[in-house]
């Protein structure tokens, strides 16, 4: 008896200890080195906010399928300043969903000119979700907000997992807030979909690589929630050349699609994250380009 109760106790203490280990849903924090950058985490997605004296420059809503209150609570326990800007990454709803409540606090919504142009296609198809805010000022190649003494600037380096995503850099603080194609420790996002040549995404990891930062807020809290850093996306860059020169061998085997899915190993990266789930996804894209072009 005295034996099954030790083992209850124990099992009981397991349980609760692996119940605190469970993150909470949300989790807000400033950035080490900074007097206004926060990162807000709401489940596996990450937004990067800015307090000013005149207000708030918001990022990624993050809000797909759930409500966008705990976001703007977050940024009220920090500050009464009013949320003035929200800047979307790209146009992918599992970032930029959730943005009505911000827009009828009166803030102004930015993004790529591209992301407008697909929400409104998605408008035109009844496809567009209700809570999605359609941009209200577009950038190009390169745009700076202003506020409160802090810029943001909002940088294009080229199509990479969309064609529209923007590189946000803080370039006091030395700080970029990327999402999404340019993951920490981990390999790409399943067949590197929305993208129209991997080619143009490496450009794109080399453009980013080349900008004046020294620390990267991701979208995602990989590696940890750490940060990331110029040797992360050299990494990233090294990856992608890494398994573009080993599909193309494929390629030119005959080996493409399937048997090269299978094949196509790069032990070099076996312990970042989603490598056994996603490396075959990842191969199939770049047999897309070396076996058909595309």
């Amino acid at each position: 008896m005295k034996a099954f109760i030790c083992i209850a106790v124990l099992a009981a203490l397991a349980t609760g200890s692996a119940f605190a280990q469970t993150p909470p849903q949300t989790s807000t924090r400033k950035v080490d080195g900074t007097d206004n950058v926060y990162i807000f985490r709401y489940g596996g997605h990450q937004s990067m906010f800015v307090v000013t004296p005149k207000g708030v420059i918001a990022t990624d809503p993050i809000s797909y399928l759930r409500p966008a209150k705990p976001y703007i609570d977050a940024i009220k326990a920090v500050t009464d300043k009013p949320i003035k800007y929200v800047v979307y990454s790209h146009h992918h709803y599992d970032h930029i969903a959730g943005g009505q409540p911000f827009k009828e606090l009166g803030a102004t919504f930015v993004a790529h000119r591209r992301t407008k142009e697909r929400l409104l296609e998605l408008k035109k198809q009844n496809a567009l979700l209700a809570d999605v805010v359609m941009p209200d000022q577009v950038v190009d190649d390169k745009k700076s907000i202003t506020l409160g003494g802090t810029t943001l600037e909002l940088n294009y380096v080229g199509r990479n997992h969309s064609d529209n995503s923007l590189v946000m850099r803080l370039p006091k603080e030395k700080i970029v807030f990327v999402v999404d194609f340019a993951p920490i420790e981990s390999v790409q996002f399943r067949n590197i979909p929305d993208n129209a040549s991997p080619l143009e995404y490496i450009a794109s990891l080399k453009k980013l690589a080349s900008l004046d930062w020294e620390r990267m807020i991701p979208g995602h809290p990989n590696a940890g929630g750490r940060l990331g850093t110029k040797k992360d996306v050299e990494d990233d860059i090294a990856y992608m050349e890494d398994l573009s020169a080993e599909v193309k061998k494929a390629a030119d085997a005959g080996k493409c699609f399937d048997t090269a899915m299978k094949e196509v190993k790069l032990p070099k990266y076996e312990k970042w994250a989603n490598y056994e789930t996603a490396l075959p996804a990842n191969v199939e894209r770049f047999c897309y380009w070396w076996g058909r072009g595309y």
